[in-house]
């Protein structure tokens, strides 16, 4: 059967969990939703009853696992102990690295699996975005800190080291940016995203790019000379994310 995947956008009362996972089911045309996430921790909703929700359709077969998106450890570790957190779904790439701090290692612990959206920095590690690019006016990019022209002029630097050692290698930034993700743990799995069939196919070339631990130490040292500016989201944004 087709695998599926299911979201809760909105309240995470566990009534309203039990509508959106039933209304997905019909949807996806399936009887059984694979991974099933929260995105965005609701603050008016213990964790508790949003995992004891997820449980039960577990158990009646409805839903094979849970996903959190953006939870931080706490949440994580009082989500788990009611029904087991299979994968969590946040921002990890060369740009991002808070998760190493404390997410990571909790993960590890716990079992659980790390989706990282956003590895290729929202586009910016492919090297196709600098100061003077334009985004649509729908494109979200514009509200976002760190896309401000200022701070896409300072970060440049990175995406040039990035394609340094890329040029070495003889793959691109992005496909360096995804390697790099892949090389962290072997329980990762970036999901970049992309509207063009050649970005894709891009994208796919990064698991045949073979990062030694030498080439990993490389990285590091040569990323850590570019200071990063700017938020990863604009403040009422980072507000949810906080949750």
């Amino acid at each position: 059967m087709e695998r599926s995947t299911a979201s809760l956008r909105s309240t995470a009362a566990p009534e309203h969990i039990r509508e959106v996972a039933e209304a997905s089911l019909r949807r996806l045309k399936t009887d059984y939703i694979d991974l099933f996430y929260q995105h965005r921790v609701d603050p008016n909703v213990p964790i508790e009853d949003v995992a004891g929700a997820v449980k039960d359709l577990i158990d009646e077969g409805k839903v094979r696992h849970f996903g959190l998106s953006e939870a931080g450890v706490e949440v994580i570790r009082r989500a788990h102990a009611v029904q087991p957190v299979t994968a969590l779904q946040s921002e990890y790439s060369l740009w991002w690295r808070e998760p190493e701090a404390e997410i990571v290692p909790a993960l590890e612990e716990l079992g659980i699996g790390f989706v990282p959206f956003s590895p290729l920095g929202k586009g910016f590690l492919t090297g196709k975005i600098d100061a003077n690019t334009k985004f649509d006016s729908t494109d979200f990019r514009n509200t976002v800190p760190r896309f401000s022209p200022e701070a896409r002029k300072a970060n440049q630097a990175l995406v040039d080291l990035i394609g340094e050692f890329a040029a070495q290698k003889k793959a691109t930034p992005a496909q360096i940016a995804l390697a790099w993700v892949l090389a962290q743990k072997p329980w990762i799995a970036p999901i970049p995203g992309t509207t063009k069939l050649h970005r894709l196919e891009e994208n796919l070339g990064a698991v045949d790019v073979e990062l030694t631990a030498d080439d990993v130490s490389q990285i590091e040292n040569i990323t850590s000379r570019a200071e990063i500016k700017g938020a990863r989201y604009s403040e009422g944004s980072q507000e949810l994310v906080n949750r």
